[in-house]
This record gives structure tokens, sequence and C-alpha cells, in this order.
């Protein structure tokens, strides 16, 4: 059986050294001890974790109702508000429309609220393209991308009458794309939402 022996070079002897069993234990110990306070910083429940010692051995927990991601139209308006959007209604009228009030096969899946395209040349949060649109992970992504086009592109622009304008110049493929988002705002009175 081969033995291990761990040396230390002496400086001022200008010798090495024999590390003694008890000193090189003890570093071991040390270091298991530095790793496992570490482990449990990083992931506490691989240690304790008083749902998962609840279960008999053997039990597979899923969670099969994660709501997080899952879409309201309230959840958008949050969203929306959250990110200080600027003219929520607008954008909030534009989402309705481009996703046929949110049952297109773009909303659906793609999770594409705004019929965007996948942006070459600023941020964004989109996956890739199918469908010949952007596609994102979930609802969220497509509103974190619509804040970027704003930012970039709305920037500067403050009245509503200017925002249409852009909106018609800019991202209509309709010629009645902004009378058609007018018409929804006064229908479904979506300005009385972001003024209370």
């Amino acid at each position: 059986m081969k033995k291990f022996i761990f040396y230390y070079y002496d400086s001022e002897k200008l010798l090495y050294r024999r590390v003694k069993t008890k000193y090189i234990i003890g570093s071991i110990l040390i270091f298991l001890l530095i790793v496992s306070f570490i482990v449990k910083l990083i992931h506490p429940t691989i240690f304790h974790n008083s749902n998962f010692m609840d279960y008999e051995p053997n039990t597979i927990v899923i969670n099969v109702k994660d709501t997080t991601n899952d879409f309201t139209e309230e959840k958008l308006i949050d969203l929306l508000k959250t990110l200080n959007i600027k003219h929520p209604h607008i954008v909030l009228a534009q989402a309705k429309l481009e996703s046929g009030h949110f049952t297109s096969k773009i909303f659906k899946e793609n999770h594409n609220l705004f019929g965007m395209k996948e942006a070459r040349v600023r941020i964004n949060t989109a996956n890739g393209t199918q469908y010949n649109h952007a596609y994102y992970s979930n609802w969220r992504e497509s509103v974190y991308d619509y804040a970027f086009y704003q930012c970039r592109y709305l920037g500067r622009i403050n009245t509503e009458e200017e925002y249409f304008s852009y909106l018609n110049q800019n991202y209509a493929e309709s010629p009645n794309y902004v009378q058609s988002l007018k018409t929804l705002i006064e229908k479904e009175k979506l300005k009385d939402i972001f003024d209370s």
C-alpha cells in the first residue's frame, strides 16, 4: 500500500520538511467545513428544508400550477403601470388590436402582444423569429421589448398626437391603424384605466 507523504519548504533552513498527519487531517476538516458553509449559503435547502423533510422517501413533488407567467389583462395593465410606459392607454390598445384581443396565433404561440418583429439594432428580449414575428419566453418579455422599443424610438415624443403620428408613419401596416386604435380607446374607455 502506498503512503502519501506531504512536505513543505522551510525557507529559513532551505530544507523540505515533512508535514505531520494531524495537520493534514485538520486542514482537510477545515476545508470541508468551509465548503459546506459556502454550499449552505448558496443553496440552503441542501441541508434543511422543512417542506422537503415533510415528504415520504421517493416522493416527487411537482408544482403543476405555476401561474407566474399566466396572462391576464389586469397583469398587463399592472406591468404597463410598473414600467411607467408612455401613453399606456395607446399601448394597451395596440396590444388588443395586434393580438386580436389576446387570441391570435402570434400571441398564443410567440407570446407576442404587439406584433413586433425581432429587433436587429436595439436591445431586445426576443428569443428569435417564428411566423415572421419575434417570439418570447413569456408575455412579459414582449412588454419589456416594447418598453425598450419605446425608449429607443419614442423617448422624445410627448403628446398623444405625436405618438399616433409616429405609429402611423413607422409602426402601422394598415392605413386605418391609428383610427382603429382611437376607436378602441374610446369604445373600451382605456384612458380611464390609467387616469384613476
